[in-house]
């Protein structure tokens, strides 16, 4: 079974509000399996348009990954971030075939 994953981007204009994001958020991350895989961090931007903060977040299944953004627990911490931030965020399945040789 493939993956999910959320790929999100995202610009925060108030780091104390965002703190408490990331708090209420680790509730629903912690139920669903999740696991950063990238958390911020350096980045170039060689195409195309960018925001300040990028994340990839690993999920069980492609279903955990939907389950947990339509959540409960994460629907609370849309509503933490979702004053203080603009962002663009992808649910995608993973991939499991066949590699580059």
């Amino acid at each position: 079974m493939a993956k999910g994953y959320w790929i999100a981007r995202v610009d925060v204009r108030d780091d104390t509000v965002y703190a408490k994001y990331r708090d209420a958020n680790a509730i629903a991350f912690k139920k669903y399996g999740a696991r950063f895989i990238v958390r911020g961090g350096k980045f170039e931007n060689p195409e195309g348009s960018s925001r300040t903060r990028n994340v990839v977040i690993e999920f069980p299944s492609y279903q955990a990954a939907l389950d947990c953004w339509n959540s409960p627990e994460y629907k609370h911490a849309i509503s933490i971030r979702a004053p203080i931030s603009e962002g663009d965020i992808v649910i995608i399945e993973g991939y499991d075939g066949p590699q580059p040789s």
